[in-house]
């Protein structure tokens, strides 16, 4: 049975996982394992070192991507950075690696001209998808940590708002150039393939709205208090 309404510390994470199992990324991106019994979402958190308040406002935004409710500011910017980072990990060493080999077996990388070309398109989308992850880890994210040390830094995160391109937008493309003119020997590998870049594109979708929605208001906040002491 479908859960109604918002998820609460109360409720059991198997619960969570089992009615949502999308859900599970946001878990394991938090650092959290399977192995939990019958504990409370709050149970295993606190278990885990992460801030259910932190961790139930991720899911909740994510499964109900209609409900507009206001932001908590007061959100542990320390596990939006785990998850975010457990993100990068996740879609730049496994993900997009694991899509690529299916699609070179799919496409008949060897022996097809168009095939060669998809290769090369989305090997161009993933050194995107890295160069944005990458700015993130190595200029965002520090900044953050001199922000909560109580460090400036000339910086704002408001260059990372402009600059923070929808990433996804052009896996939705090669998506569209597979469906559209390639002749599939198999129908049933290349949909395989097609089956996980849908996929892969709507969590990285989720992933940037946590960015957007959450992490930079977040931080926007912190800034301010920062200019005020």
């Amino acid at each position: 049975m479908y859960h109604l309404g918002k998820y609460k510390v109360t409720d059991k994470m198997s619960d969570l996982i089992c009615e949502n199992y999308s859900m599970l990324l946001v878990m394991s991106r938090f650092g959290i394992a399977l192995g939990f019994g019958e504990q409370t979402i709050g149970e295993v958190c606190r278990k885990n070192g992460v801030d259910g308040k932190t961790f139930l406002t991720v899911v909740n935004m994510l499964i109900d991507e209609e409900r507009q409710d206001e932001i908590d500011m007061s959100l542990s910017v320390k596990s939006l950075i785990t998850y975010l980072r457990n993100s990068h990990v996740y879609f730049l060493d496994f993900r997009l690696p694991a899509i690529r080999v299916k699609l070179v077996e799919a496409v008949d990388y060897k022996h097809n001209d168009v095939g060669q070309a998809i290769i090369r398109y989305y090997d161009e989308y993933v050194s995107e998808v890295r160069k944005h992850m990458l700015y993130e880890e190595e200029t965002v994210f520090p900044y953050v940590d001199l922000l909560l040390n109580g460090k400036k830094r000339h910086y704002h995160i408001d260059i990372f708002s402009k600059q923070h391109n929808q990433v996804e937008a052009r896996l939705s493309e090669l998506k569209n150039i597979i469906i559209k003119y390639f002749p599939a020997r198999s129908s049933n590998e290349l949909n395989s393939v097609l089956f996980d870049i849908f996929a892969c594109a709507e969590d990285l979708a989720s992933h940037n709205r946590v960015e957007d929605d959450l992490f930079v208001p977040v931080i926007k906040t912190l800034e301010r208090k920062k200019e005020l002491q």
